[in-house]
């Protein structure tokens, strides 16, 4: 997309926008972040533990063919992010896409689109806390330290700068996201030099002849690769944090088409880009699920420390999506509680105009991760992967869902599309939604944890439906209370 087509990426006419719904729930927030807050966040969703951790585990398993699997479910990853795009330049939104969800699919939507986005966030928090106290314990001054101790440290400091306003929340992921990009350029630059100068590598000369001589891209057959596609869509979770923030930044019509469109490279360079120069240099076999795999390249090269900086950087990427997920859930569940499908004090801002209720609720579950590693220290990671990875798949469902009846009102005349739109509708939808829906029914092949996280699905659609019934005479009286004009 132009620079002059970014510029121009127009909102809705003042006629439209005199007509649209608004969030009640948008009400009171600052406009504090910044377009280099934006940027970053976006690339912070885009670059995380996913990446930085998890790409040993899969190359093990997949293969080369790892490349491919971070590839295609970028494609659609933009996909979903350019459709929340849209839906922000419509009309930009702290709750988001389940703002959105109320607008287009009723308050039904809206109440499982915030609930499963709790749900994955959470759990996720739960998962970044565990990550947080076991990259700390590398270091032998910490490995006296009980787990649930450092878990918990960790939880109370992020807690304390999402706490204190939005600006300092924008600065820290400013700060992480240099970090982590900055990390993944320097690895790329020794990872080409190799490359260029055929340096050995561990008795190994990098190049094709390491992906050939070592049972090809499929050296494992297809399967392991579509194993792992539940794991790479988590690794992309948080991209959809570009839709919450733009309801904090003062001119969302330039900031979010710039962001939304640097994804796409951004995942091709640094998430392909690495994975393709991970293959290239060492066979698919010596990288393991318990180290980084650019710690286990530079140990191999004789880089003194690699495993230290390696550390902290994958130290950094926990606490940058643990920051985002008590930022994020704080204010969906600001715009649920408005509208009567969260608990009334989840609505509450502090003086800093931080929505500090829900803010707490999640940190409320994340105490509970607290509790995992005191009890299953060893196991606590691994139980709330799997359920977050359900909460990613169905908000992003949610999106792509919102966005066809978005078109389809456009088309009716009811309302009118932004110049920033996502290609292909609805085609464009229908094929992401499928194949999301794809990748959810084919973890019934992975009998070890795929399978055990979708027996949880009954569970939590029980769940889910119990609480509407508890709770949709409070979202009635929201509904009505919104109708005649009153505003809490």
């Amino acid at each position: 997309m132009s620079k002059d087509a970014v510029n121009t990426a127009a909102v809705p006419s003042q006629r439209d926008a005199a007509r649209t719904p608004a969030d009640a729930g948008d009400a009171g927030y600052s406009k504090d972040l910044k377009a280099r807050h934006v940027n970053m966040i976006a690339i912070g969703g885009a670059i995380g533990t996913g990446l930085f951790l998890g790409a040993g585990g899969r190359l093990h398993s997949a293969g080369p063919a790892l490349a491919l699997a971070y590839l295609v479910c970028g494609v659609f990853a933009f996909f979903v992010v350019r459709a929340l795009g849209e839906l922000v330049l419509y009309r930009p939104s702290s709750g988001s896409f389940v703002s959105y969800a109320r607008e287009f699919l009723g308050e039904k939507g809206a109440y499982v689109a915030g609930w499963m986005y709790f749900l994955n966030w959470s759990t996720t928090g739960i998962a970044d806390i565990t990550a947080i106290a076991l990259y700390t314990h590398y270091w032998s001054f910490f490995t006296s330290v009980p787990q649930w101790v450092l878990a918990l440290i960790a939880l109370a400091v992020v807690l304390a700068v999402n706490l204190i306003s939005v600006k300092i929340f924008g600065e820290m992921e400013f700060w992480f996201a240099i970090i982590k990009v900055a990390t993944l350029v320097c690895f790329m630059f020794v990872g080409i030099f190799l490359l260029a100068t055929q340096h050995d590598v561990d008795g190994t000369k990098p190049g094709l002849s390491v992906i050939t001589g070592h049972g090809g891209i499929l050296p494992h057959g297809v399967m392991p690769v579509v194993i792992v596609m539940q794991g790479v869509i988590f690794a992309y979770a948080a991209l959809e944090l570009v839709g919450v923030a733009a309801g904090e930044t003062d001119r969302p019509e330039k900031v979010v088409p710039r962001a939304v469109n640097s994804i796409m490279w951004r995942v091709g360079l640094f998430y392909v880009g690495s994975v393709v120069l991970l293959a290239l240099l060492l066979p698919g076999s010596v990288y393991s699920a318990d180290q980084s795999p650019f710690v286990t390249v530079l140990s191999k090269i004789g880089v003194q420390g690699a495993g230290d900086v390696m550390n902290l950087v994958v130290l950094t990427a926990a606490m940058s999506s643990l920051n985002s997920g008590l930022y994020s859930t704080g204010r969906i569940l600001r715009s649920m509680a408005v509208a009567g499908s969260a608990p009334r004090f989840t609505a509450r801002m502090n003086r800093s105009q931080v929505p500090y209720g829900g803010i707490l609720l999640t940190c409320a579950v994340c105490v509970l991760g607290v509790a995992l590693n005191y009890f299953v220290p060893s196991q606590a990671f691994e139980i709330v992967l799997n359920v977050a990875s359900l909460g990613v798949i169905s908000t992003w469902v949610i999106i792509m869902v919102c966005h066809l009846v978005f078109v389809r009102r456009a088309r009716e005349g009811r309302l009118t599309r932004p110049s920033f739109r996502l290609p292909g509708s609805p085609v464009t939808e229908i094929v992401t939604v499928a194949f999301l829906l794809a990748v959810l029914g084919l973890m019934w092949n992975d009998p070890d944890v795929g399978r055990k996280t979708l027996m949880l699905v009954p569970v939590i659609a029980v769940m889910l439906v119990g609480g509407w019934f508890a709770l949709r005479r409070r979202i009635a009286k929201a509904a009505d209370r919104e109708l005649t004009g009153f505003t809490e």
